[in-house]
């Protein structure tokens, strides 16, 4: 009897089992807190150095470092060191060593500067190209020139050589004669009636070098076509590391951006392999600006060749070397002449990238035109290639080079950043890495190193004591978006094979920097705009993942990544014969389709006909009943297929559920784990958001969780809706669970507030640190701006800390809380009351709720104001003072000009207009 009621005691413990008081924030990791590009400018770095600044990047939250060397400052060339020399070894493994101890991660570029390259990139190694000739011969005529190259850059190079030579007459009948040129370049042919064109072409060299490189790194790009040229790049790796990983996470590959690398040597043999036939006989439709069917077919397969040789001999390698020295590797696969989608899910870490500054309605955020880039923008469905294929293929991280010229130097506040940061994470990327933090010796005077395109996250900048508010919203939010896996309903076909038809141009590439030419004009950017506005969760996914997937339950997945509802295949007009298989497999299987329109066409230019055949049988097989509204809809298999040129009424008649929460304006990101999802929510409206917001899942118990400061608590639910206040500019974390967890504390939602207490009293200001010198303190009447002063110098020059101090004399304290909120804040601000530290206001709305500190009568109140750079730098340009000094670009402003920031207006610092107490009661 005894042992049954410890039985019975134990299952009643464990059938309430998750009953129990828990925080409901993931555990964090040093994966979830930021992590920055470390510039190594000249690599002068020295144990000391590194050891001060990674203590420095712990303090404020970082959770670890990405090295990239780069060019060197003028007048250290003596503390130079090169490139994966053993001294440089010896800097690494100090900096993985030091690092561990603090808990924080090291990644490194494969490479200095961009792209990659070096010393080691032999002339056989480097990017390639194909330089074109031609010559003209007439029947009875003798071929008195000669097919030799006569680039006179090219001259030099031994391993330049002729790969085709082929004639093509007035009737565009070709005759291959590339084994007809001799050694010396002489022709041993005459065509036996009309005029003909002959077409040359040669392997030879781009002669691109690395951009930005260290000293160690200077040398040719590489041929990322060529599988030896890959291997040898590496093995200087090999050579340096041995058999360790000096405590690497993951190696580094930046954009791509070798320009004219069109060919690689083995090119020829290559296209017939996978393509099926001789490019040789057609290569005057890939190499001249004729505009017709078999130009476009031709250079399908062309850019197609090249997208698989960049995956196969450079992505895949690279990957397969990294996990040969238990290390990740992270590519940013844009601007590849190449599928992103593959090339992405190639690697450990896809990894994107944001260039310029968006544009949003939240009132009060700064966005000045002169300080912007004027034609860079970051596209939010670009964002999302990287983590399409991270979340198609089951990467449990997705990366992003966060904040490159976000803003003109010295010019970027904390409350600029959140927002563009938060359009990253919205788009399905959980791994942010700031461009970017320079390393600066301890003995080098202010400003330090600055690398041209960053952002400046360096303890120089003032705004640095307040940048830990920043760095804990991102720690909070990844660990919610690096947890469980992504939670989108459906999966986007990308058409590439339409961008490769064009008959325009010759290579592809795929830039961040062109999304105006190749993406945005699209059917599919069309219809990723629309359906996410509606509320829908979308992936893209691309011929080889189809291919790759499976479908059960109705529903579609690949091996380890996220399950889907819908496949949607776009407007287009081709589509492979192999696709469209794979496609109705995965119906035939439970899977639901949707085509926007019947395919038009194969691709390329391989028994054209055969395939045509193939894929109308195909199309054949799918049995259409015409639906109301336009709609025809088959069953297939286990699986339904739909055709209609408007998706969101398919979507309506495959029962697809939306989020209804985007009609308030909300955007959102949606995460499944284990019992219950997350919602990932941000106001970018104008407007304040207050009221119940409908959800597709609400738990058994639902949790508000604040990122900004940590705070979390029960929500109020009714039916499938949850009760929701942001204001603009504010975001909000729901997690909805199956289990029910005690101890949680309800959510306080604003009720009602009191009147206002205005602030007018006398404040003192001071000043704490910054310079070029600290002004004197003063008395203030009201609230102004320390820059107001302009009968002291040193006000319009400082930029530091400005600590305002007042007394306040509360009569009663009988609300639920009280809220102080900034009229104008120039940039962010510490607030301490009382002597305690009550937290950091650094993005908008720029408030922070201090009820918990304040005491019935008098109390004390400092806000440590910190400002931007700006002001000081123009003091520095105003004087002549050399801070900028460095080699290669230097440095420039953000129209890449000589950078000059003397006839800068002076940016306004400290506080403005009238900070008001606003009492606050609460729903019970």
């Amino acid at each position: 009897m005894k042992i049954k009621n410890i039985v019975s005691l134990t299952l009643i413990c464990f059938a309430i089992g998750n009953l129990f008081a828990q925080n409901p924030w993931p555990k964090t990791t040093e994966t979830a807190k930021p992590w920055t590009r470390w510039w190594w400018m000249g690599n002068a770095v020295d144990e000391k150095g590194l050891d001060k600044q990674l203590t420095t990047l712990n303090k404020v939250g970082f959770g670890g470092v990405e090295i990239v060397p780069i060019y060197g400052a003028k007048g250290f060339e003596n503390k130079y060191i090169n490139y994966l020399s053993p001294e440089w070894m010896k800097m690494l493994q100090f900096t993985t060593s030091k690092a561990k101890s603090l808990n924080m991660g090291v990644d490194m570029a494969v490479g200095t500067g961009w792209p990659i390259g070096g010393s080691q990139v032999d002339e056989q190694d480097a990017a390639t190209k194909m330089i074109v000739q031609t010559y003209t011969i007439s029947s009875g005529e003798k071929f008195s020139d000669k097919i030799v190259l006569k680039d006179e850059k090219q001259k030099n190079l031994k391993t330049i050589k002729l790969d085709i030579v082929t004639a093509y007459n007035e009737k565009n009948e070709a005759v291959v004669l590339t084994d007809k040129v001799g050694s010396e370049g002489f022709l041993n042919w005459k065509p036996g009636s009309g005029k003909w064109t002959i077409y040359a072409v040669f392997v030879g060299k781009t002669l691109q070098k690395v951009k930005r490189a260290a000293p160690g790194g200077e040398g040719y790009t590489l041929d990322h076509f060529s599988p030896d040229a890959t291997k040898d790049y590496l093995r200087t790796f090999d050579k340096a590391f041995g058999n360790s990983n000096y405590g690497i996470r993951s190696f580094f590959n930046d954009s791509y951006e070798v320009y004219n690398a069109d060919w690689t040597p083995d090119f020829l043999s290559e296209f017939k392999k996978r393509r099926g036939y001789d490019l040789s006989p057609f290569i005057k439709y890939l190499v001249s600006n004729e505009e017709n069917e078999i130009a476009g077919r031709v250079k399908s397969d062309y850019r197609e060749t090249l997208s698989e040789l960049i995956l196969n001999n450079f992505t895949k390698d690279f990957t397969n070397w990294a996990h040969s020295k238990n290390s990740k590797n992270t590519n940013q696969a844009h601007g590849s002449p190449g599928n992103l989608l593959d090339l992405y899910a190639a690697v450990d870490i896809p990894e994107s990238e944001t260039f310029g500054s968006s544009i949003f309605e939240i009132p009060g955020l700064k966005r000045d035109s002169s300080d912007i880039q004027k034609s860079d923008m970051p596209d939010f469905n670009m964002l999302k290639f990287a983590s399409s294929a991270a979340n198609v293929t089951g990467k449990k991280l997705t990366s992003n080079e966060t904040f490159t010229w976000l803003t003109e130097h010295f010019k970027t506040s904390w409350s600029q950043a959140k927002p563009e940061v938060e359009q990253v994470f919205l788009s399905g990327i959980n791994h942010v890495f700031y461009h970017g933090t320079t390393y600066t010796p301890v003995d080098v005077k202010f400003p330090g190193w600055l690398f041209y395109a960053s952002v400046n996250f360096v303890p120089e900048n003032s705004l640095w004591p307040h940048l830990k508010g920043l760095n804990s919203y991102i720690e909070r939010t990844q660990s919610v978006l690096q947890s469980g896996k992504s939670d989108n309903e459906l999966l986007m076909y990308w058409p590439i094979y339409d961008q490769w038809a064009s008959p325009k141009g010759k290579d592809v590439t795929f830039k961040v920097h062109n999304v105006e030419k190749w993406l945005q004009p699209t059917a599919m950017y069309e219809n990723l705009n629309k359906l996410s506005k509606m509320g829908y969760s979308l992936d893209m996914i691309s011929d080889k993942m189809i291919g790759e997937s499976k479908s059960e339950n109705q529903k579609i997945y690949s091996n380890e990544g996220s399950e889907y509802q819908v496949l949607i295949i776009p407007e287009l007009t081709y589509l492979p014969e192999s696709t469209l298989k794979s496609i109705l497999d995965l119906a035939q299987n439970g899977a639901s389709i949707i085509f926007q329109n019947k395919p038009k066409d194969i691709p390329g230019n391989f028994e054209v006909e055969k395939r045509r055949t193939q894929l109308k049988a195909l199309w054949n097989q799918i049995q259409f009943q015409n639906q109301v509204g336009n709609l025809k809809a088959a069953s297939f298999g286990k699986g339904k297929i739909v055709l209609s040129s408007d998706v969101a009424k398919a979507l309506e008649y495959l029962k697809i559920e939306r989020e209804e929460l985007t009609d308030t304006g909300l955007k959102f990101v949606r995460r499944k784990f284990d019992g219950g999802k997350y919602y990932y929510i941000v106001n970018h409206t104008s407007k304040e958001i207050n009221q119940n917001i409908l959800l597709n899942f609400i738990g058994k118990q639902v949790t508000l969780m604040n990122p900004e400061n940590g705070d979390y608590g029960l929500a109020q639910t009714q039916n499938n809706s949850v009760r929701v206040q942001l204001k603009s500019g504010e975001s909000l974390i729901i997690k909805n669970t199956e289990d029910i967890y005690t101890s949680i504390p309800n959510w306080y939602y604003s009720e009602k507030t009191d009147a206002p207490i205005g602030l007018n009293q006398p404040w003192q200001l001071s000043f704490k640190e910054g310079g070029p010198e600290l002004p004197k303190t003063r008395a203030l009447k009201k609230l102004e701006p320390w820059t107001n002063f302009t009968e002291d110098a040193s006000t319009q020059s400082f930029s530091g800390t400005g600590v305002y101090t007042t007394n306040l004399k509360l009569k009663k304290k009988s609300a639920d809380d009280y809220l102080l909120k900034f009229d104008k804040l120039y940039e962010s601000a510490k607030v301490i009351v009382n002597g305690q530290d009550a937290g950091i206001v650094w993005s908008i709305p720029f408030e922070i709720n201090v009820g918990k500190y304040l005491k019935k009568g008098k109390n004390t109140i400092q806000i440590e104001v910190c400002n931007l750079m700006a002001n000081r730098i123009r003091y520095m340009d105003q004087n002549k003072i050399v801070w900028r000094n460095y080699n290669e670009i230097n440095f420039v402003n953000i129209d890449y000009k000589a950078f000059d920031a003397s006839n800068w207006k002076v940016q306004p610092s400290g506080l403005e207009g009238e900070i008001q107490l606003i009492p606050i009661h609460f729903s019970k």
